[in-house]
């Protein structure tokens, strides 16, 4: 018996099989929907884990900073200072990177696959095609061998890992701008000659000693077969600019809490800031070098003098890009109404003085330098510029980025000895760059301070010297020079040393700088109101010998700033209607504002950088007073002096007063001067000269003493 199959009555076979593929595609397509949306559902949980992950690791640094200031708090407390601040943050980033390395396991997830590709290089991204799907990937860095189990936890780390341009655009700015700003320019250029000295000799000799050894140790480490990799003349020249950058900012702290003498706290001072400029545009002038031929790392008189050139355009580029921008930010400041809105001027300084960083790395100069000298030229005209309210915002907002930038990078070197995954440690290599570091800085001061004290009038002391030797501490900016580049064997195992150099620096050498001071008998204490008063009743002979210890081309520089400068870039000073020839009327009439004819700027500033008025015009000195009245005719009233028969120029103590008077208030307000004197003022002699040939304004000014 046969069994046949049945058909439906009402369905052929020809359109059921019609009707298959689009039951396939739409069975297809929700799968594929499904599939679309698991993965989508996926990928949201991971950014959401990923976003709480990166909140819980700035978590961490805020608790690291946090909890430093609190100790630093209960350290003043009980006045301990055998530790400073930025000691206790690398303290505190240890302590959490032992924890984040050896405590804390991260565990694996089950969707990581791991498959082997053969390719010669890194690329940056990578494409991978999952099912019809393309997927892009990050290089994250290399995974040790034998490490492939702990992936997740080497993840973690690199979690608290920063990119090194962080550091330099975000965190180096602040610090330097901030020891441009708050530089004491009246001790600074007291001992110009000094610090450029130390600055740009010291550094260059310290750069080539340190290499130098470093080069003997690296040979005699191939001989011994110690070197697991290429080590060049270059690399060790490298090394000995970066660690030549020093950062005193533990032994500064406890010279202005004691009161050290002031000369050893601006040479101290001084050469930090300027030789951390000349360390990373000479460290740029090495990795430049580039000698003809296929060995890269063979001596060349060309290359050399191309990378010397590079040196000084990429310097003196640098500065001038930073001038430029204070200069900028004075004339904006000066002729609008932003003081009128406190908040937008502040903002604007901001904004002014940080794009200078980046304007000048833009444009291939070194944003450190331009910075530094923008901060310098912002605190020399522009704080002038300012409304009362925007000058104190501004000291203190750049001092609170100052201190939390400083205190979070040294507490990211603590952290980063355990978080970074390509430590390379070498015994030799570190009792080398030990000794190399020591050796370069007595290279540094103790022969350039014999050269100096043959033309210095006040001798730089042996004990000096050898305070300025202990405080060569090294610190942030030799820190972000070593992490800036960590791709070669050579950049890592330097990397690692410097490490090791910044915190035994900053632990032993600015934890004994108590001790160092009463071993070596430096005066703690000292005033300088005390010194400026004992300075200002000096007598003739010992004036003379102030104005000859003053270096000359910054007297030279004094008068063509106080006369053209200060006027034509502030609301201070002399109108350059008054200092200008008579030619240049209509220029100096558009160049001055009101405020400078009404003096309605009022210059306080603490460093002695007074504006005195040219002889010619309107004097203020310890025995003369000019006053200009409105017919421009000019009244000169003299004070019996025992110093009228010195010899000494109306100019010459004009600048000693600058240099003497630190503490003496300048104030103006409307129409008058006052200078607060100690000494008695004999009733004047008046002598009436006629008038100059263009009088400034109808309106009476008169300047009095």
């Amino acid at each position: 018996m046969g069994l046949s199959p049945r058909r439906s009555p009402d369905v052929h076979p020809s359109k059921a099989l019609l009707s298959l593929p689009f039951m396939l595609t739409f069975l297809l397509v929700g799968s594929r929907g499904e599939s679309n949306a698991m993965d989508n559902v996926a990928t949201e949980r991971m950014a959401e884990e990923s976003h709480r992950q990166d909140s819980a690791n700035l978590l961490i640094f805020i608790m690291l900073l946090t909890l430093t200031i609190l100790t630093i708090w209960l350290f003043k407390h009980r006045r301990f200072r055998f530790l400073h601040e930025t000691g206790l943050a690398m303290i505190y980033g240890l302590l959490v990177g032992v924890i984040l390395r050896f405590g804390v396991h991260v565990p694996q997830s089950m969707s990581d696959v791991i498959l082997s590709c053969a390719v010669n290089a890194s690329p940056a991204t990578l494409l991978v095609n999952v099912s019809g799907r393309f997927y892009e990937y990050t290089l994250k860095g290399e995974v040790s061998r034998g490490k492939g189990h702990q992936v997740q936890d080497d993840e973690m780390l690199r979690k608290v890992t920063f990119d090194p341009e962080v550091f330099f655009n975000i965190l180096l700015p602040p610090i330097i701008f901030h020891a441009g700003y708050s530089l004491k320019r009246r001790h600074f250029f007291r001992n110009i000659g000094s610090i450029l000295a130390y600055a740009f000799m010291g550094t260059v000799i310290s750069c080539f000693v340190i290499g130098l050894i470093m080069y003997g140790f690296v040979s005699f480490m191939k001989v011994v077969g110690q070197l697991g990799g290429d080590f060049f003349f270059t690399d060790c020249l490298f090394f000995g600019a970066i660690v030549s950058a020093t950062d005193p900012v533990t032994v500064l702290a406890i010279f202005n809490e004691l009161k050290v003498d002031v000369d050893l706290y601006a040479l101290l001072f001084g050469e930090s800031v300027l030789n951390d400029a000349v360390a990373i545009v000479l460290s740029s002038s090495i990795v430049a070098y580039q000698p003809a031929g296929d060995n890269s790392h063979s001596f060349e008189a060309m290359a050399l003098l191309k990378s010397f050139g590079i040196f000084l355009g990429v310097f003196s580029g640098s500065f001038a890009l930073g001038v430029a921008t204070g200069v900028m930010t004075a004339f904006v400041t000066k002729f609008t109404k932003l003081r009128d809105f406190p908040l937008l001027e502040t903002a604007l300084f901001f904004l002014m003085s940080w794009s200078t960083f980046l304007l000048a790395e833009a444009c291939g100069f070194t944003g450190v330098v331009a910075v530094l000298f923008c901060g310098i030229t912002q605190a020399h005209y522009t704080f002038n510029n300012l409304s009362p309210e925007s000058q104190d915002r501004s000291k203190q907002l750049f001092e609170l980025l100052n201190f939390l930038a400083e205190n979070f990078i040294f507490s990211y070197m603590g952290l980063t000895l355990f978080s970074f995954q390509s430590h390379v440690f070498n015994p030799l290599f570190i009792i080398g760059a030990f000794i190399a570091v020591f050796l370069g800085r007595a290279a540094n001061i103790y022969p350039l301070s014999f050269l100096l004290n043959l033309g210095r009038k006040n001798k730089i002391g042996s004990n000096f010297q050898h305070v300025m030797m202990f405080a060569g501490l090294r610190g942030a900016m030799t820190f972000a020079l070593s992490i800036r580049d960590t791709a070669t064997y050579a950049r890592q195992m330097m990397f690692s040393t410097t490490l090791l150099i910044v915190f035994f620096t900053v632990w032993v050498c600015g934890g004994g700088t108590m001790p160092m001071l009463s071993f070596m008998s430096i005066p703690v204490g000292v005033d300088s109101d005390q010194d400026t008063s004992s300075s200002a009743v000096l007598d003739g002979s010992q004036r003379r010998n102030t104005k000859h210890e003053s270096a000359w081309p910054f007297r030279i520089w004094y008068n063509f700033d106080r006369n053209y400068l200060k006027p034509l870039l502030t609301h201070s000073g002399p109108p350059l209607t008054a200092t200008l020839p008579a030619c240049c009327g209509p220029l100096a009439r558009c160049l001055t504002s009101p405020q400078a004819y009404e003096n309605e700027g009022q210059l306080h500033d603490d460093d002695s950088d007074f504006i005195l008025n040219d002889a010619s015009v309107s004097s203020m000195y310890a025995d003369v007073t000019v006053s200009t009245d409105a017919s421009g005719s000019r009244t000169i009233n003299r004070k019996r002096s025992s110093t009228a028969s010195t010899g000494v120029g109306p100019f010459d103590e004009a600048l000693d007063h600058e240099l003497a008077l630190a503490e003496h208030e300048v104030a103006i307000r409307g129409t008058r001067l006052v200078l607060p004197m100690d000494d008695p003022i004999e009733p004047p002699t008046t002598v009436t000269l006629p008038p100059p040939p263009s009088p400034p304004r109808s309106d009476p000014r008169r300047h009095r003493l």
